[in-house]
């Protein structure tokens, strides 16, 4: 089962990189591909948490789908969009760069297919009335919700699952990763800056057209913007509170979409029909794909080489911090981080008992086992940036792009995304080695 397993997973991705054959239907032929060899069983896939498909990623998806395309109808997105322009005076780079920044901090207290979901859709209407190419602009916000996202406890799911399996709380992510992540975001806008800032251009006219509209007229139904505004009001509330009412951010968002679905009078089949379905089933595929090969022991083979070729110490775990900076960051590129976390957190408590000779909190959280979980945490969120598929934010992005009529290549994102990911992760790295190493705080 192990090389069937590997084999429909190597396929499957080389099908889907080379885009000859449209990536929901490889990915939907593989997972059927999966069950039929028995590879995962359908209750593997169906109901199983760690092998099986994330039914709170797809649900919570759908849901602020649903909300988000509620909220299109009242103009809301439009009015945002002009406001946003008029803020960057109708310069291309300025509107990139409130965008990126606003994605960020954004991803950071809501999940970052929520903030890209939301943002989309301005994105594209801005680009549209400045008659520029909007894949740029697209792709910048689905790498800036990753980086944002890595900030919080909140903001990426593997950032959920390491706080869970450490007993990490949320001031622990502050303190130990938002510093990373605001430096990060500061340097990667400065290079941004010199590679879009002399290529974005556009006529004044259009500036002058952009800064002369009232951003007021586009409001085209205030009843339902104040009834979708309030319901997304309190399903972000919901998102922050989650953890303390224990709710599942997924139970949050569907209570939200059912909500918004009554009290606005919309018929469930319009809403509905608009929902990015063939993405919502390639998220469906590609679980039970990569189930598969975690099933099988793929991803935990290479985890334990990669573990015992740094020979941890009781004292010391600096090399294994800086190969899981890279070794995370690369898995999380290829492969989606939520399983690849799944499979490393059970490793790095069995690192600890086997080094440290136990597997308490107050080990998993020692100053020695500390580096060697924030490494694993920057490299599995901010290697998703690396491709287009490495993270949900990017999978939900393409799907909104090529809907709109502009299609994002899976080479033209790693045009993108490849030196981002390189650069953020040394960046990391350096900071895992300065903090922790040689200031050792």
């Amino acid at each position: 089962m192990f090389w069937v397993a590997t084999a429909i997973f190597v396929v499957a991705y080389a099908i889907i990189v080379s885009e000859k054959i449209h990536k929901t239907k490889v990915a939907l032929l593989g997972a059927a591909l999966t069950l039929i060899t028995k590879v995962l069983s359908q209750h593997d896939a169906l109901h199983d948490i760690d092998l099986g498909v994330d039914w709170n990623v797809i649900f919570l998806l759908i849901s602020m789908m649903i909300i988000v395309n509620i909220m299109t109808k009242t103009g809301v997105f439009q009015y945002v969009a002009i406001k946003a322009a008029k803020v960057g005076k109708g310069n291309p780079f300025t509107i990139m760069s409130i965008f990126a920044v606003v994605t960020a901090i954004s991803s950071a207290f809501l999940d970052n297919v929520t903030t890209v979901l939301l943002l989309a859709p301005v994105t594209l209407l801005i680009a549209n009335e400045l008659e520029v190419d909007p894949i740029p602009f697209l792709i910048t916000e689905a790498l800036a919700s990753n980086i944002g996202g890595t900030a919080t406890l909140i903001g990426d799911p593997p950032n959920i699952m390491i706080a869970s399996k450490a007993g990490f709380d949320f001031m622990d992510f502050i303190i130990h990763l938002s510093p990373a992540i605001v430096i990060i975001m500061v340097v990667w806008m400065l290079i941004w800056k010199v590679v879009f800032g002399k290529r974005l251009h556009v006529r004044e006219e259009l500036k002058a057209r952009v800064m002369a509209m009232n951003e007021n007229e586009l409001i085209k139904d205030p009843v339902l913007l104040k009834k979708s505004g309030a319901v997304l009001g309190l399903t972000i509330l919901g998102f922050i509170l989650h953890g303390f009412f224990h709710y599942e951010p997924a139970t949050v968002a569907l209570m939200g979409a059912a909500t918004l679905l009554f009290i606005s009078g919309e018929e469930p089949h319009h809403a509905l029909a608009e929902v990015e379905w063939p993405t919502i089933f390639f998220f469906i595929g590609l679980f039970i794909i990569i189930g598969g090969t975690v099933k099988v022991g793929l991803i935990e083979l290479l985890s334990k080489e990669m573990i015992a070729l740094t020979h941890p110490t009781p004292d010391n775990m600096f090399m294994l911090s800086m190969v899981m900076v890279w070794f995370s960051g690369i898995a999380s590129a290829i492969v989606d981080n939520i399983p690849f976390v799944a499979t490393m957190n059970p490793l790095l408590v069995s690192t600890a008992g086997t080094v440290l000779g136990s597997t308490d909190t107050a080990t998993l959280q020692s100053a020695t086992m500390l580096p060697v979980w924030w490494a694993l945490a920057l490299g599995a969120c901010l290697g998703g940036n690396g491709t287009a598929i490495g993270a949900s934010a990017n999978v939900i992005v393409v799907g909104i792009s090529e809907k709109a009529g502009h299609k994002i290549t899976f080479v033209r994102f790693l045009k993108y995304g490849v030196p981002v990911t390189l650069l953020t992760i040394a960046m990391s790295m350096a900071y895992i080695w300065v903090r922790y190493y040689i200031l050792k705080f």
